[in-house]
């Protein structure tokens, strides 16, 4: 089988393209310049060391819409993921049609997830290494590109992973994990925004009876559920419990009690299909990336819209997502909106 493993220069998709040559699959691999910040040299080396030939494709125009979700969220009060609307509208995508039209028969990444069927579609699965598990990442994924895509990470660790690269002496074995976001790689997101938007305006503080408690620098510096770096002393510990873009007002409180009714729009589906009427089922979700799964009653709605309740009130933030699972494969998902 022909592969186009996406290449990035760390050690998965390194290890991911060796695995599957080891295979016997003719493997080529691609990286994706998105912005300036792609590590072209780490990919080629990481190329260079397996044994493949690299492709270099041009996406700084397709990733600009990366960049514009990501401010147009934080602007509106939201806490965006750019990682999974890049996977859905730009990595995964560039390199499945790159893949298609060069005659490659499927694409492979270092994700740390399984793609299986269920129902006769295309769903994606918790890995071995829940540590890394990434099925919430990728979520948005379309049967297209899950019907073509392989995961040869899912039945390993990292620390395996790790090892193997080593003993076969791969150049990228001990490089380090990115942490950040990738166009971001001093974090300071705020800077960024405001080069982008101009400078976030002052606005109020207020307890959540409206009462004033002092001035914020900029709602783009706060995210909902935060605690520390508020700029303000009340004597006691609060929390950011909502953030109203259009009063420029964030409202301030001792404790998150959370939700039990939390709403959902853009919805996808892979391990079911888009429901015709109104329908409901009983699933876990997580509500964040690093968050563990909870039970909870879903309403799915044909018009891409859902409503999940719970038994306990649960913490979201608005503008992340939340992937429900059943049996450990992913069913849908969707964005937080209330």
């Amino acid at each position: 089988m022909k592969i186009l493993v996406g290449i990035s220069g760390g050690v998965d998709s390194a290890y991911a393209a060796l695995k599957l040559k080891s295979e016997g699959h003719e493997v080529e691999g691609a990286v994706l310049i998105m912005h300036e910040y792609t590590e072209i040299e780490a990919a080629r080396e990481a190329a260079t060391s397996v044994g493949i030939l690299l492709h270099e494709i041009d996406c700084h125009s397709s990733f600009e819409c990366i960049k514009e979700n990501f401010v147009s969220e934080y602007i509106s009060g939201r806490t965006p993921n750019p990682c999974i609307i890049c996977n859905e509208r730009v990595k995964l995508k560039v390199l499945y049609d790159f893949a298609m039209e060069n005659g490659f028969d499927a694409i492979a990444t270092g994700h740390y997830a399984n793609v299986v069927e269920n129902d006769g579609r295309y769903a994606l699965a918790f890995p071995k290494d829940m540590k890394k598990e990434q099925t919430y990442m990728l979520y948005r994924l379309p049967q297209s590109i899950l019907s073509r895509l392989y995961l040869p990470l899912s039945e390993e660790t990292k620390e395996e992973i790790r090892k193997n690269t080593d003993a076969v002496g791969l150049s990228v074995a001990k490089r380090a994990d990115s942490q950040e976001i990738c166009f971001l790689p001093d974090g300071n997101h705020t800077e960024y925004i405001e080069s982008k938007a101009g400078k976030s305006s002052e606005g109020d503080f207020v307890d959540q009876n409206g009462k004033i408690l002092g001035k914020h620098k900029g709602i783009i510096h706060y995210t909902v559920g935060q605690r520390k770096g508020l700029g303000i002393s009340l004597g006691e510990r609060v929390f950011v419990t909502d953030i109203n873009p259009q009063s420029n007002t964030i409202t301030l409180a001792q404790s998150i009690s959370g939700s039990t009714e939390i709403h959902l729009t853009d919805m996808v589906y892979s391990g079911m299909a888009k429901p015709e009427n109104d329908e409901t089922v009983e699933l876990f979700v997580k509500l964040r990336y690093t968050a563990p799964l909870v039970k909870t009653r879903a309403i799915l709605y044909p018009d891409g819209t859902a409503t999940l309740t719970f038994d306990k009130p649960e913490k979201s933030a608005p503008g992340q997502s939340a992937v429900l699972y059943k049996d450990g494969v992913v069913m849908c998902g969707g964005f937080i909106n209330k």
